[in-house]
């Protein structure tokens, strides 16, 4: 008995590195404005607004019509739709949208950056920044404005601010939820303490040649993101986030679609923890913090996990008459209820109903299944419809 209680203390004060990593970034995040501090631009940059689409019929059109609504110069940035694998009807109705360059493209197997690398090709190196969206992403009007005046500040890459445009089953409103817990704990908690933001694969901006030039040296079928993130930040580039620049993006709305996201990110964050490990620990030694972390993060398990490992362990502590087993499980689980509290907006906290809540343990399970098939994901990109 004794021994099974020193394995499930000795694991729950593993499992408290996490916990205690999410609570002070949390709680960092509620310190420290991170909205846009300059109003007058010193220089208007012209952008490259790419929209990567892959069977993206449903969404296109709107996201593409919706991205030349800016209060940004109509001059200074061109909207470019990626067509991949779109039906003939929907590109020809891109091709007629004024102002909108539709580029066809056709690949073995369809990856964003084989994409991204292709359209920066074709319309080559005048412009200033590069804006990257999802298919269905919508900019609000003064996203380039807000993210153009943040480059006024010496950043070379910044993300903006992703939000949810539906809330319209308890998937999507659990999945908005770990949106803006992430928004909170990886982006505005971590720029509170002086560290980089996390990137998310799109409402992301870069300077332009800086994105060309890593982008030829990316090759990966999912997670693109997450290898720019690690090369990046390897070089010692700092990442800005912008609370108030808001990019909508539809949250999924079903379990199956969950899941299979999931699997894609898992398989992405896996990987790059592989291949980045060891010099994660070297570069903690040169200096490079913003490497480490990220490095770090990726050893992060998904936090429904994590909250369904410490309920498990709370549960089963009340079982062992051992003090110091209860004050871990439980003082973490109250921790992370708290983490998840203050991190979520008050507008998501009043959505939360018992369907989100006894959706909870599917979701987990999900999840598990999602680790189970990461290996489908090195195989093929595996795509996440959108419909609204």
């Amino acid at each position: 008995m004794e021994i099974i209680v020193t394995v499930l203390v000795f694991f729950l004060l593993f499992l408290s590195i996490f916990t205690v990593y999410l609570l002070v970034f949390a709680i960092a995040g509620r310190l420290k404005n991170t909205k846009t501090t300059t109003k007058k631009p010193l220089k208007q940059r012209k952008f490259a607004v790419f929209l990567p689409s892959y069977k993206e019929d449903k969404v296109i059109l709107e996201s593409a019509r919706m991205a030349l609504v800016q209060d940004y110069p109509a001059a200074l940035f061109d909207v470019v739709v990626i067509a991949d694998s779109l039906k003939p009807e929907t590109v020809e109705k891109l091709k007629q949208l004024h102002r909108v360059q539709t580029l066809e493209v056709t690949f073995d197997v369809s990856t964003k950056s084989k994409a991204l690398k292709y359209a920066m090709n074709y319309i080559g190196d005048n412009y200033d920044v590069a804006l990257i969206l999802d298919a269905d992403n919508i900019m609000a009007a003064d996203f380039i404005t807000k993210v153009n005046a943040t480059f006024d500040l010496g950043y070379r890459v910044v993300q903006g601010h992703r939000t949810a445009k539906n809330t319209n089953s308890p998937t999507a409103i659990l999945d908005a939820i770990s949106e803006e817990i992430n928004n909170h704990i990886l982006r505005k908690g971590h720029r509170a303490l002086g560290l980089s933001s996390a990137l998310i694969g799109s409402g992301m901006a870069f300077e332009y040649q800086l994105f060309k030039n890593v982008m030829e040296q990316i090759n990966a079928i999912g997670g693109f993101d997450k290898e720019l993130e690690m090369r990046l930040l390897k070089q010692g580039i700092e990442f800005d986030y912008i609370d108030d620049a808001i990019v909508y993006d539809e949250k999924v709305q079903n379990e199956e679609v969950f899941e299979k996201q999931r699997t894609r990110w898992i398989a992405a964050q896996f990987k790059y923890l592989r291949q980045n490990f060891v010099s994660g620990i070297v570069y903690l030694f040169k200096g490079n913090v913003d490497y480490a972390n990220k490095v770090f993060q990726a050893l992060l398990p998904p936090r429904i996990i994590l909250l369904g490992m410490l309920m498990f362990f709370s549960f089963i502590s009340l079982f062992f008459a051992d003090k110091t087993l209860l004050q871990l499980s439980f003082g973490q689980l109250f921790a992370l209820l708290f983490t998840f509290y203050i991190s979520t907006p008050a507008f998501l906290k009043k959505l939360i109903t018992w369907k989100e809540i006894s959706l909870l343990p599917s979701l987990f399970f999900r999840f598990i299944r999602a680790i189970l098939k990461m290996g489908e994901a090195k195989k093929k990109f595996l795509h996440t419809p959108h419909d609204s």
